[in-house]
């Protein structure tokens, strides 16, 4: 692609790089040179403009951005119209963004001319929402970067997994010095959390905080009346000897993991019951604001494994936000 600056007597079908104005018109970036443009540029005294003039195999910024943004769509994703080079790539439902992160560098490290930007991975999205752009840099890229571009997106790196309906069933324990307004928030602040993910409480249960009412709850139980089961402690849990992994391991459940570095949200349980995910709730979980159980409750609703590995990889982004204005940050215990 040829680009510079030429007189404009000589720039009839090139691509103006910047806006020109021609006496009262004015002739936009990317504006594709006529000849009776040029005629209006000299008569309003232009004398040259710089221009864009693809070579033979070179390919529009439009029809790469095109090409290219339908490549990295993947489940879940559709594409916008390209304009300027630009194609921006948008959510068709209410799910977690996935990404293959090297591929996506991969095609950023091909050529500067070709770009791809999205949100964070597992990023909460809704539909419509935008999560990518692709946006060709030059009016035109050869079309052996364009390739090279398609073959680093060989397989789709964008989706979206969308949440799907799930029955949640609740067991909240308390104390006798627990006030009833506490259990009624939780309760009311998880069925928010839950039919935001387009679930709903298939049941609540309201236990003392011990070992034996829970396991007796536990054996009660009808494993096809729920798909996750979560349990509000009293008090956090410290140790999986605790009441509620213990209770768990006790009627046939699996610990699957004891705690999370993600900042609020550390001292979650993730378990296994009756071949349904069990969480142990952490206390930050009994507030609407974001933390790690979240975390762990959106990918169960998009159906993606939770397992000790995913856990574990949290912990990167996992400080979540703080309150700088808060006395003593991050003080006190976990309820």
């Amino acid at each position: 692609m040829f680009f510079g600056t030429v007189p404009v007597r000589e720039a009839e079908g090139g691509v103006l790089a910047h806006k020109v104005r021609a006496g009262e018109k004015v002739l936009p970036k990317g504006h594709g040179l006529t000849t009776a443009d040029c005629a209006s540029l000299a008569a309003a005294g232009v004398a040259e403009v710089t221009i864009a003039r693809l070579s033979p195999g070179d390919v529009p910024e439009d029809e790469a951005a095109r090409l290219l943004a339908g490549v990295a769509a993947g489940e879940g994703v559709r594409c916008a119209e390209a304009f300027t080079g630009r194609v921006n790539l948008f959510a068709e439902a209410d799910g977690l963004l996935l990404l293959d992160e090297a591929a996506i560098h991969a095609f950023n490290a091909a050529d500067e001319g070709m770009t791809l930007a999205t949100l964070l991975p597992f990023r909460r999205v809704k539909a419509g929402e935008m999560v990518a752009t692709v946006k060709i840099i030059p009016f035109a890229l050869p079309g052996a970067v364009v390739e090279a571009g398609r073959q680093a997106l060989a397989v789709p790196p964008i989706r979206v997994a969308a949440f799907r309906p799930k029955r949640v069933g609740l067991i909240l324990l308390s104390t006798p010095d627990m006030k009833p307004s506490v259990l009624a928030k939780t309760a009311r602040i998880t069925a928010e959390r839950v039919a935001s993910l387009g679930g709903e409480i298939a049941f609540e249960q309201r236990l003392p905080h011990r070992q034996a009412a829970l396991v007796d709850a536990m054996q009660a139980l009808d494993p096809a009346a729920f798909d996750i089961l979560i349990i509000f402690g009293a008090a956090a849990i410290s140790d999986r000897r605790d009441v509620i992994p213990a209770a768990l391991a006790q009627t046939g459940g699996r610990i699957v993991h004891l705690g999370m570095p993600v900042d609020p949200g550390n001292l979650l349980l993730l378990a296994e019951w009756a071949g349904k995910p069990a969480l142990g709730a952490p206390g930050c979980a009994r507030s609407p604001a974001e933390n790690g159980f979240d975390w762990v409750l959106e990918r169960l609703f998009a159906d993606l494994p939770v397992t000790s590995r995913e856990i574990r990889a949290m912990g990167v982004g996992g400080l979540l936000m703080e309150i700088i204005s808060r006395p003593q940050p991050r003080a006190g215990e976990e309820m």
